[in-house]
């Protein structure tokens, strides 16, 4: 029984956080905005298992007493470019850009197969009722909320396609919900390749070996973040940040065997 006015401490060892990449490049700076190379494995946000080890912890210990606001998210996997306003003025002004669609995003995704050349997918999103409460898929009922994607392929290879995808709406996963429903998921894609009852393992026991092989061979997935171009929040003037694929992807397509421009004449 518990009494009114009783102090209770429970106590428990720390769990033990996930090692995940703590460096990230700057890609620009100056007093209004910061545009950073992220890291594929490195969260965004305190979660459950992440504290210390997340993006938002690392820029209060690179920029101590300074406000730094995370524009937009990116998939802890997906490596790449990501916009952090430094400030008050600077954040209110870029989530009105992102909010009415000033902001243009490019991806690189390497999918498995042979997708068209290249083609818009409009297809509604919703979060499903699932074991990781995280899983989106169609909308089937109407009710979900719209997502567009669009996409062209840049290289083609003997089973898999590197593609150049923009999405114009910005929802949870979009890109690679709409590579699946395509009928071309993202390589290495744990939760929408592999399946959910895959990827909850490799939450609970890492990526093992064992997994490893039903994950293509590839620790994470294949999507980079790979242009951002945004309005300045001082000058006003766009501005258009790269980062190229890391060495992680390209070694990976190298081992992907000659490019072939025409993907009927693969048998």
């Amino acid at each position: 029984p518990v009494r009114a006015g009783e102090t209770i401490w429970l106590r428990r060892p720390a769990p033990i956080e996930p090692e995940v990449p703590r460096h990230f490049e700057v890609l620009y700076e100056d007093p209004s905005v910061l545009c950073i190379d992220k890291p594929a494995g490195l969260p965004m946000h305190t979660t459950a298992k992440f504290w210390r080890n997340t993006l938002t912890a690392l820029l209060r210990e690179r920029y101590p007493g300074q406000r730094m606001d995370v524009a937009h998210r990116i998939d802890r996997e997906t490596s790449g470019v990501l916009l952090i306003a430094r400030g008050h003025d600077a954040a209110s002004f870029l989530t009105r850009a992102f909010a009415r669609r000033a902001i243009e995003k490019t991806y690189l995704a390497l999918v498995k197969g042979h997708p068209p050349d290249e083609g818009r997918i409009d297809l509604p999103l919703r979060l499903l009722d699932t074991k990781s409460r995280i899983m989106m898929g169609p909308a089937a009922d109407g009710n979900g909320l719209p997502a567009v994607t669009r996409f062209r392929v840049l290289r083609r290879f003997r089973a898999h396609a590197l593609c150049e995808a923009s999405p114009e709406t910005g929802r949870q996963h979009q890109i690679r919900v709409h590579f699946r429903a395509l009928g071309h998921p993202i390589v290495g894609d744990k939760l929408y390749g592999a399946g959910e009852a895959l990827f909850m393992r490799s939450c609970e026991e890492g990526v093992t070996p064992e997994l490893l092989a039903h994950f293509d061979g590839l620790a994470r997935h294949a999507l980079h973040a790979h242009r951002l171009t945004f309005p300045h929040p001082v000058t006003r003037e766009p501005m258009t940040i790269e980062s190229p694929l890391p060495p992680d992807l390209t070694a990976y397509i190298e081992t992907l065997g000659p490019e072939s421009p025409d993907p009927e004449s693969i048998a």
